[in-house]
């Protein structure tokens, strides 16, 4: 079958793109602002008190078995501090051509069994997805472990930039994909965000789960990424008051942007991992997801 030639192929061309990877690294950044640095410090603190009583163990999202076969495997696309990262990479069984991409970006507590199962969940609708990992291979069960491995993060972000750009050119060269897209929840969602402001021109679509964000308008101004904002408004990290002053900031600069703040509901409402799952809620924002990636992503979108 022509997939299994294609994935193949894949697995072959993978030294190459680690090269061209590695070469990026040199593009580099400042890291972001010390201002930028110290609201995400307060953003490690607040996701600690949400998930005070929380679990890294896999939610009622991840019980939910793809809607056809998909094939999934554990590949390195990139190489961040002469260290080879690993991720979960996974695309429909029957395909037969590149599709679309989501790079999908975990919750606090790290890469682990539930990401990999929501990862299998998007692939399953018609898309090739890379879960990606800026943990280092690390995960966390309990709140203490995650926030150490959040605040690594956050102390220093220019690894998990390099990570994200090495991510994204591993789908575009690599995997072929004609349109990408990010996606991520809880510290994923920040860097759902984080990965449209690194590629303001280049993405198709972002998909922000109750993630980190910002109304510095100076840091807005070059998206041009349609944006996806799920949020919670009994949520205390993310507060709405933040969601509202985002929002705000996107549409006097004219962006491209859907918001919805889903009553009744808190934190991490439609994770993957935790014990915050709200399934009425998180069937609702899944479906919101689903469409806005087709908008975005389809063959025939322009």
């Amino acid at each position: 079958m022509y997939f299994e030639y294609w994935s193949r192929g894949l697995v072959a061309l993978l030294a190459g793109c680690l090269l061209l990877a590695t070469a990026a690294c040199s593009r580099g950044g400042d890291g972001g602002a010390t201002s930028e640095q110290a609201a995400a410090r307060d953003n490690v603190d607040a996701m600690a008190r949400e998930h005070a009583d929380d679990a890294g163990t896999p939610s009622a999202a991840a019980a939910l078995a793809p809607e056809r076969e998909v094939v999934a495997e554990r590949l390195p696309y990139a190489e961040v501090g002469d260290q080879l990262v690993y991720g979960h990479f996974v695309f429909p069984a029957e395909m037969v051509e590149p599709l679309p991409a989501v790079i999908v970006i975990h919750e606090w507590w790290g890469l682990n069994d539930g990401v990999r199962a929501m990862a299998d969940r998007i692939a399953a609708q018609g898309y090739i997805v890379l879960a990606i990992d800026l943990y280092g291979g690390q995960t966390a069960d309990e709140p203490t472990g995650a926030r150490k491995l959040m605040l690594e993060v956050v102390e220093n972000p220019e690894p998990a930039n390099e990570n994200i750009r090495q991510a994204y050119e591993f789908v575009e060269r690599t995997a072929g994909a004609p349109a990408i897209a990010s996606l991520g929840w809880c510290f994923g969602g920040g860097w759902a965000l984080n990965t449209a402001l690194l590629f303001p021109q280049e993405l198709d679509a972002a998909v922000i789960y109750y993630g980190q964000v910002t109304d510095d308008e100076e840091r807005l101004q070059p998206l041009a990424v349609p944006l996806l904002g799920i949020f919670a408004a009994d949520d205390r990290g993310i507060t709405v008051e933040s969601v509202r002053s985002f929002e705000a900031a996107l549409e006097r600069l004219r962006k491209e942007a859907e918001i919805h703040v889903f009553p009744g509901v808190g934190h991490a409402f439609a994770n993957p991992s935790g014990r915050n799952y709200d399934a009425e809620a998180a069937a609702e924002a899944w479906k919101l997801t689903m469409d806005f990636l087709h908008q975005h992503l389809r063959a025939d979108r322009n």
